[in-house]
């Protein structure tokens, strides 16, 4: 079955399960959960909440490169950046809580735009990876139910992993292989999601298609027990909701090192009216993933043109994803090596200093006196997002900061540093994504 008739089945199967769930789902179609950066000291993958907050930039520009090899293998990408370094699954960078099930359970998973099939641990578990909270049991749910085999759902289901064993127990299995050999399989079934909104209420969101993962192993996180995938794919949560949320979600990432939370927004009040907007663009053969297209990049008056050959984009025409799970933004090298040169020779109030893992470092005696070029990134559609020097320079040791950026010979991806401060706003239908500044410690109470 072709990418693009699977699609179609699975959502007239899926419009069919949400009938009943759209009442429910949030009082004006619009809601707002809070987001966990993982560093936090709110997190529960923070397993050192006493790192300074260099030390936790430092981990997380790390994970970026990691990362990107991760992302290059899901698109098929040949990666350069050291073939045998390892990868990791759970890499994304943001959490959300969320609860399965009647009563509902609650379980911590990681929000994440580069992923597609939401999915937890579920008792019995002998093949899985160690975890430190419960699993979801699904013999004590009232609203659990496995997608049989041979449902259009299941069959339509087949591009997200979805398969059927010769076993007579005819329930409709999955597997998922991530880049580094990280998997997770079990039972695809429908279940009540409730998430807690950011207004006190509970939003919830009756027979959500998830996978019960009854084995699975790699480099998971012990202390996060599955994936709620943000992606493209029809499988994901943002599908899932589809004409429920008017196909519009957004988010607000504060600042890094900030403990107040950031937020997700589904529905009406996602939508991005101030700001500027560029095409997002999606390429049929890898749907998970949302595209752009970046032109340029002006370090104050020098523009410097955006070329990324080999980024994965295929017949979309983009050539930059943008991702939230991704710290640093990830430009090709030569780009880099332009854009650090521009920089620097612009730059006042700082020495230049080498640390290890990251790019364009200064040592700044006096936070005042450090002044850095604006960084302007121009998409198309004449979408000009100006950064600020938090959205450009990360804190790497004290008194030190480096250029928020990593070079790539083989993927572009825009990072969340690059994007705090900013309401994102992606509307599927319309096939847009805004950016509009804002303050994202103001958090929300849609």
């Amino acid at each position: 079955m072709t990418t693009t008739a699977a699609t179609f089945t699975f959502t007239v199967a899926l419009l069919l399960l949400l009938l009943a769930a759209a009442p429910n789902a949030a009082k004006g179609n619009s809601f707002t959960v809070e987001l966990i950066h993982r560093d936090s000291t709110r997190s529960p993958l923070s397993s050192h909440p006493d790192l300074s907050k260099p030390q936790r930039v430092r981990n997380a520009a790390a994970r970026s490169l990691d990362r990107a090899r991760f992302l290059e293998r899901r698109l098929g990408l040949s990666s350069p950046m050291d073939a045998e370094a390892p990868v990791t699954a759970d890499s994304g960078a943001y959490l959300v809580h969320v609860s399965l099930g009647t009563p509902a359970f609650p379980i911590v998973a990681i929000a994440d735009t580069g992923s597609d099939v939401i999915w937890t641990q579920c008792e019995p578990c002998a093949g899985c990876y160690s975890q430190t909270s419960p699993m979801f049991d699904p013999k004590s749910s009232t609203t659990y139910r496995e997608i049989s085999c041979s449902s259009e759902t299941c069959t339509s289901l087949t591009d997200e992993g979805a398969s059927c064993s010769s076993d007579a127990d005819d329930v409709c299995h999955y597997q998922v292989t991530y880049g580094d050999g990280s998997n997770t399989s079990g039972d695809m079934a429908t279940e009540t999601l409730t998430l807690d909104s950011t207004a006190g209420r509970k939003v919830a969101l009756p027979k959500t298609i998830f996978g019960c993962s009854h084995a699975g192993g790699g480099t998971f996180s012990p202390n996060a027990s599955g994936i709620v995938g943000l992606g493209g794919g029809a499988a994901s949560l943002v599908s899932q909701l589809g004409s429920t949320t008017g196909g519009k979600f957004s988010y607000c990432l504060a600042s890094f090192g900030d403990d107040k939370p950031s937020t997700l927004t589904f529905g009406q009040s996602a939508a991005v009216s101030g700001g500027v907007s560029t095409p997002l663009l999606t390429d049929p053969r890898n749907p998970t993933f949302y595209f752009l297209r970046l032109d340029a990049i002006s370090v104050g008056t020098k523009k410097i043109a955006f070329t990324a050959g080999g980024s994965g984009g295929g017949s979309s025409g983009g050539n930059i994803i943008i991702d939230s799970g991704t710290t640093l933004t990830i430009v090709p090298k030569g780009v880099l090596s332009e854009l650090a040169d521009a920089v620097s020779s612009q730059v006042s109030g700082g020495t230049p200093v080498q640390v290890q893992g990251l790019d364009t470092c200064f040592e700044v005696e006096d936070s005042g006196s450090f002044q850095a070029p604006t960084l302007t990134m121009h998409f198309d559609g004449g979408a000009d997002v100006e950064l600020k020097t938090g959205n450009t320079f990360v804190e790497a040791e004290e008194n030190v900061v480096c250029l928020a950026f990593a070079g790539s010979a083989s993927l572009a991806i825009y990072g969340n540093v690059a994007q705090q401060n900013f309401r994102v706003g992606y509307d599927l239908k319309g096939e847009t994504l805004s950016f509009e500044p804002a303050d994202c410690t103001a958090g929300s109470s849609a």
